[in-house]
């Protein structure tokens, strides 16, 4: 990262841990030397609810909060949130989405389905969009919930980061008994994003 403000919003469901990526991705900016500002998480945080958290990092930033049309990169993880959020993107920005699809109450309950063109609503935005079986690699880091530092990997890969300043935010904010997983499940993220074109500012 460099000293503008950089823009990252992370979509997701609750319960997916948002908030972890949320927290690991704001230490990796502090040891950066970075100022950082996180909002509060936005929307129905209770497992199954829609989920969206704001992170601005920079030499000197004023407000936690993200403009729409103003992030230049979303960590959505799952297909229809990343949608959810996407008037949040600048054009040219990047979406790092998990494929998975998680079904939202009115689809639960028969009042809805869940939408068949997903494919074709991506390829309308003006951004770039990096898809990701983030639950299947998170699956053979050794726990399907790793996939928020899956993601992260997965960025932090394709803007060519440190793996170590990486590795010391998550070790700050994964608990013990799980950092190994994490670890794992972000070098798997990290190595994939060799496939894809690095992300710039």
């Amino acid at each position: 990262m460099n000293d503008t403000v950089h823009n990252v919003l992370i979509a997701a469901v609750g319960g997916q841990g948002a908030l972890l990526a949320a927290r690991v991705l704001g230490r990796h900016a502090l040891g950066q030397g970075l100022d950082v500002k996180v909002s509060e998480i936005h929307g129905m945080s209770q497992r199954g609810g829609s989920v969206v958290t704001h992170v601005r990092c920079g030499r000197e930033v004023f407000s936690p909060v993200i403009e729409k049309g103003a992030a230049d990169t979303m960590l959505a993880f799952e297909l229809l949130e990343a949608l959810r959020y996407a008037d949040y993107l600048r054009p040219g920005g990047t979406i790092v989405v998990n494929l998975q699809q998680i079904a939202p109450l009115p689809v639960l309950i028969g009042a809805a389905s869940y939408p068949a063109n997903l494919d074709a609503e991506f390829a309308s935005l003006a951004v770039e969009t990096i898809k990701v079986d983030a639950r299947e690699l998170a699956e053979r880091a050794g726990n399907e919930k790793a996939v928020n530092t899956v993601l992260l990997g997965v960025y932090a890969g394709q803007r060519k980061e440190d793996r170590a300043s990486w590795q010391s935010a998550l070790e700050a904010s994964v608990p013990q008994k799980h950092l190994k997983t994490n670890l794992a499940a972000f070098d798997l993220g990290y190595a994939v994003a060799s496939l894809n074109r690095p992300v710039t500012d």
